[in-house]
């Protein structure tokens, strides 16, 4: 079922690449796993290995697939602007990554993106412009499969943060061997239409860095 998705992201790629950067962008692998903070990121090293040749990374995050798919690709291409800045020794982010500048808000902007400021990751709040969605549309760029990773996100943040490390909490049984933990859980989804979303194990207020919008917990989510 992912294999659909990760064709789309591909041929995404090529498609973004022919037009937003006159082809300039090397091959690289694209990768889609649990990544529940971020819509997606960028290795800044080479560590794919195939064959004989070295690859940096783009990946798309699982737990996020379930956003439109104009958001989706929106977050493919502001990899490829990071991608594109370091092809082109250009300083685009500081501490650590995490704070984009504004000539990375420069480049997005050049390539069908609309970016918004936030204080804590600077010029990084990315949607997708009405050009960059016809340019999805006129490539026959659409979402193939309805899937995205709902596994459980246990979470220690509070206003400001982002969700924790997916994954289920086990206690000893009977002859040493585990069983689940029951836990009430409830879902929580940005009030900001980004699409994401994340459980928790108590009542929290959460502001979501991507759009700088408050979480709501979802309707009968305390389960």
């Amino acid at each position: 079922m992912l294999k659909s998705m990760q064709e789309v992201l591909e041929y995404g790629f090529s498609v973004l690449n022919r037009v937003y950067f006159n082809n300039e962008l090397l091959p690289i692998v694209i990768t889609i796993m649990s990544s529940p903070r971020t819509n997606g990121h960028f290795s800044v090293g080479k560590i794919w290995r195939a064959e004989e040749g070295h690859y940096n990374e783009i990946n798309i995050s699982a737990e996020h697939l379930d956003r439109p798919i104009e958001n989706i690709m929106a977050t493919l291409c502001h990899e490829m602007v990071h991608y594109y800045c370091q092809l082109n020794s250009i300083q685009d982010t500081s501490k650590g990554g995490r704070y984009h500048n504004k000539n990375f808000k420069r480049e997005a902007e050049l390539r069908g993106l609309s970016i918004g400021y936030h204080k804590y990751i600077g010029y990084s709040v990315t949607t997708p412009t009405d050009e960059f969605i016809q340019e999805l549309k006129d490539n026959g760029i659409e979402k193939p499969i309805d899937i995205n990773r709902d596994g459980e996100i246990w979470t220690s943040i509070g206003v400001g943060g982002s969700a924790g490390n997916g994954g289920a909490t086990g206690v000893g049984g009977i002859d040493g061997k585990s069983v689940k933990k029951k836990t009430s859980t409830r879902k929580y989804i940005c009030s900001g239409g980004c699409g994401n979303s994340f459980r928790a194990t108590k009542d929290i207020q959460v502001l979501c860095l991507l759009c700088c919008s408050e979480f709501v917990k979802a309707e009968g989510s305390n389960n």
